[in-house]
């Protein structure tokens, strides 16, 4: 992968940035996704944030090697703290799990004001994300699922709006699976929730073997209706 190529994942970020958006690319590592962005004519502007001091001097070498140091501001920081106020109206967070993410939107929301889109793509806990946008008034436009190297990523867009569009009452649910994956159940999203509920029978079956401690009774009551949320999903479609 580089500026030119980037990965199916990142491919699907890039996607859902609005033409000629001011972005900000939070955990940049290698500013692929700024620099492709930028060459693209997608993003006018692009600020590349990293917080460790290896991936942020990676995103500045690569930066100045594709002669973009106009348009590409790298900045070393933790989260939005790289983002000035009014600065950005679109920002990417990708490849970190789901409670980092919403943690981060959380810490920044100041920074968010003029932040028309949300793009982000954690690698686990999307529900975690989907319980941040319905406590700050993100409303879910788009959501992809997809398959690399073995492994499945989700991609969630959002706008401000009302949070509970799309989720048409199955709240817990859409939380859990995702409002419009559900609705699409493509065979990938199948194939994820089919994995994850026979990996929850399978813990549950070591809990029952443990004897029934308190501590596991509460754990077991939540696989139990986690694998209820996922077989009647799965038999609507």
């Amino acid at each position: 992968m580089n500026s030119d190529h980037l990965s199916k994942r990142l491919q699907t970020v890039v996607r859902f940035i609005p033409m000629g958006s001011r972005l900000a690319d939070i955990g940049s590592d290698h500013a692929y996704l700024p620099c492709y962005a930028v060459k693209k004519g997608i993003a006018t502007f692009a600020i590349a944030g990293e917080v460790a001091e290896g991936p942020y001097r990676s995103a500045l070498k690569q930066v100045q090697i594709e002669g973009l140091t106009k348009s590409i501001s790298v900045r070393k920081g933790d989260g939005l703290e790289v983002v000035e106020p009014g600065e950005v109206d679109c920002v990417t967070i990708a490849g970190m799990g789901g409670t980092l993410i919403a943690n981060i939107l959380e810490r920044g929301k100041e920074k968010l004001s003029d932040v028309k889109r949300l793009i982000l793509q954690p690698n686990i806990g999307a529900i975690s994300i989907r319980k941040w946008f319905l406590e700050n008034g993100w409303m879910l436009i788009s959501e992809e699922i997809l398959e690399e190297d073995g492994k499945i990523y989700e991609v969630l867009a959002a706008e401000k709006g009302d949070p509970y569009t799309g989720y048409n009452g199955k709240l817990e649910s859409g939380l859990l699976l995702g409002p419009l994956l559900q609705k699409k159940q493509n065979e990938i999203f199948k194939k994820k929730w089919t994995f994850e509920k026979a990996n929850w029978k399978r813990i549950l079956h070591q809990l029952e073997q443990a004897g029934d401690k308190p501590e596991n009774r509460q754990k077991k009551e939540e696989l139990l209706h986690k694998i209820s949320l996922v077989e009647e999903a799965l038999r609507q479609k």
